[in-house]
């Protein structure tokens, strides 16, 4: 470690570094920062920096209290849209407490402890991110760029060049990208990237939402993260690729002989998920926009399903590539792009782990159920719907005694403040869609 921080200060040195921003993450997922100077670096490696932590409670500010942020080197890069001359660079921090004991609450820290536990398990979690954004003309209201659709190759897909900046840029910073192309919904967009372990993951999906605000404000457009700005297209979601390797680096969620090439241990997983998912949907969905998505036809889970094939389902199982056992994953299809990755991350690997060690039996897919005509009405009946609000799941993760002993109990019960501070401030709001329904017709 020691030869990391020398030689992160000898290349900030021979790269003009003037500025290091240092990067944490609030209870909400909200990126933070503040700036030392390079004079100040070693000493920031070395033994932290001190800084007001009441902004890690998000919304809901405390009594201001002295918390100490220890960079992780292994994420310094250089901020490649900032000047070469005095240029900026970045690094992860961990929270600590001013006795350097880490803070219980930092989400970096509760994700490295539930890999910890994992680890413990002879497991190693990888996720990739499929992440869905929209590049608008302006930062006050979602106004179209184009009216492109599904993978659309024409000059209706203004933004390619933004996209292309947009992949570029995560490049440089060392993000490697599977793939990008136009979404469903008139100016949303998708960037794949390639699968890591899940808390090099987390930095990059909280790095790649502030790549795309710097490309687009470049551009003098802006890039929303948020799950429903359209009524009437398709909202924007983060389908999570998930696998565990054990401690020969295998994969264990493929099989030989199973159907669909999925084990046993990616059944209880699966199990576990389906299990525990009202429990962690105020996580992976946590803002009331968020469950607007949640409708049928606009390509948003609804119900608690799986299945090899449709991407109607909850969780679906791809087709494994053919000869590559690695390559075998499921796929979370309900989190969108504006959550807490640290946290979400946590809280589907502690519902998949309780799946596997309680051995949660896997009911049958989606698509092996009836699908008659005069069965889909029943068949409906069958399965459990997800919350379809914020208030809904946020009870669903007070009770959950699996969520409070994965996040920790001051964590949910801070986070669920926050959360009904936005309910009753929505709820004191008239929109133009009240003003529409209800003035002409009370």
């Amino acid at each position: 470690m020691d030869q990391d921080k020398d030689y992160i200060i000898k290349l900030s040195h021979e790269k003009n570094v003037k500025f290091i921003k240092l990067w944490f993450t609030d209870i909400l997922g909200m990126l933070k920062s503040f700036t030392i100077t390079i004079d100040e670096l070693e000493d920031a490696v070395c033994e932290g920096v001190r800084f007001d932590g009441a902004t890690l409670g998000g919304f809901i500010r405390t009594n201001e209290h002295e918390m100490v942020a220890l960079p992780d080197v292994s994420t310094f890069q250089i901020l490649p849209w900032r000047p070469n001359e005095d240029s900026v660079a970045r690094m992860f921090c961990d929270i600590y407490n001013s006795e350097m004991k880490p803070f219980e609450e930092d989400p970096r820290y509760i994700l490295r402890k539930n890999l910890k536990l994992a680890a413990e398990q002879g497991f190693t979690f990888y996720t990739g991110p499929e992440i869905e954004f929209f590049f608008f003309k302006s930062t006050e209201k979602p106004e179209l760029l184009d009216r492109g659709g599904y993978f659309d190759l024409t000059p209706l897909d203004l933004a390619a060049d933004y996209r292309r900046m947009t992949v570029l840029t995560l490049e440089k910073m060392g993000i490697d990208v599977i793939s990008s192309h136009h979404e469903g919904a008139y100016s949303q967009h998708e960037i794949d990237l390639r699968h890591e372990d899940a808390l090099t993951t987390a930095d990059n999906i909280m790095t790649f939402r502030i790549v795309a605000k710097e490309i687009a404000q470049v551009n003098n457009i802006y890039a929303s993260f948020m799950p429903k700005p359209l009524s009437h297209q398709n909202g924007s979601g983060m389908h999570l690729h998930m696998s565990l390797f054990d401690k020969n680096e295998t994969n264990t969620f493929y099989s030989e002989t199973n159907p669909h090439n999925l084990s046993e241990t990616a059944g209880h997983f699966i199990a576990g998920l389906l299990m525990h998912v009202h429990e962690f949907t105020a996580i992976t969905n946590q803002w009331a926009n968020s469950y607007k998505r949640f409708v049928h036809g606009h390509e948003a889970p609804t119900h608690i399903t799986w299945s090899s094939c449709l991407n109607s389902a909850l969780i679906r199982v791809p087709e494994m590539r053919k000869g590559k056992p690695d390559s075998m994953r499921i796929e979370l299809r309900n989190p969108d792009p504006s959550c807490n990755p640290y946290l979400v991350f946590s809280a589907i690997l502690a519902a998949g782990l309780d799946g596997i060690k309680n051995k949660y039996k896997l009911e049958k897919a989606l698509e092996d159920h009836k699908t008659t005509e005069n069965s889909k009405n029943e068949q409906k009946r069958d399965f459990k719907k997800l919350p379809s609000h914020l208030s809904e799941a946020l009870l669903n993760l007070q009770k959950s005694e699996l969520m409070r002993k994965t996040l920790g109990e001051s964590v949910i019960d801070k986070f669920i403040e926050n959360k009904m501070l936005e309910i009753s401030e929505q709820n004191n709001y008239v929109t133009d869609y009240d003003i529409m329904k209800y003035y002409p017709l009370l």
